[in-house]
């Protein structure tokens, strides 16, 4: 067994801090800036929202490749393969008049200055339609670049999809345990998970981490964690 770290990112104003699961002295702290935080094909700022300091991230749209999925803030947290990755989210569309669904979510395992990386995400504007197949796309996986939204529901339908309870722009918590192959996600801290993953595309490789916004989205994100594990036994 290994030693187990927990790394904790409070808020994108707040403090890092490296503490041992059994720590005998103070934990390491360093003070966080926006400019630690890397953007890829968004744009971050710092806020209040709806009482919590957040970073705030909105998609930079790419006419060229409009199905682009690679656009989240890097963390400044080392690499990892198994983990707990935690946050506060909230998501909304920008326009009411849209299909945007208010789309926000934990990308993991980054890798190729952010060419690879796989994320779960929700989709807020789903979480109480009166369309019952909206519901049940309230929650997604994906695997960039070969495994996007559209392909998995088409090849292998509702396995990487599910339902939760969502409200656009309220305060949600994610937790997303990763081990080997795969992750689960539980929401608002329910002792079940609300969307398994059996079969994490990219395997048992381990990555950085990053806060995802979709397309016509606004993203507040707080209060994030990474906790690192030992390995998964092969």
């Amino acid at each position: 067994m290994g030693t187990l770290r927990r790394i904790t990112f409070l808020t994108i104003a707040g403090i890092l801090v490296l503490q041992p699961a059994a720590a005998t002295s103070p934990p390491r702290r360093a003070s966080i800036a926006i400019g630690s935080v890397s953007p890829l094909a968004v744009e971050a700022r710092e806020v209040t929202y709806r009482g919590k300091r957040a970073l705030r991230l909105v998609a930079i749209s790419d006419s060229s490749n409009p199905n682009n999925d690679a656009t989240f803030a890097k963390l400044a947290i080392p690499a990892a393969s198994d983990f707990v990755f935690e946050a506060d989210v909230a998501g909304e569309p920008i326009a009411t008049d849209t299909t945007a669904r208010g789309f926000v979510g934990l990308a993991f395992r980054i890798a190729d200055e952010g060419r690879s990386f796989e994320a779960i995400y929700l989709r807020p504007s789903n979480g109480r339609a009166e369309d019952q197949v909206r519901r049940n796309h309230s929650i997604q996986y994906i695997s960039h670049p070969d495994f996007p939204w559209h392909r998995l529901r088409q090849e292998s339908p509702e396995r990487y999809e599910s339902y939760t309870d969502l409200v656009p722009g309220r305060w949600t918590h994610m937790r997303i345990e990763v081990r080997g192959s795969k992750a689960r996600l539980y929401v608002d801290r329910a002792k079940q998970p609300s969307l398994i993953v059996n079969d994490l595309k990219h395997g048992s490789k381990g990555g950085r981490f990053g806060l995802w916004v979709g397309p016509g989205s606004i993203a507040h994100f707080a209060n994030v964690t990474v906790t690192t594990l030992p390995a998964a036994a092969p």
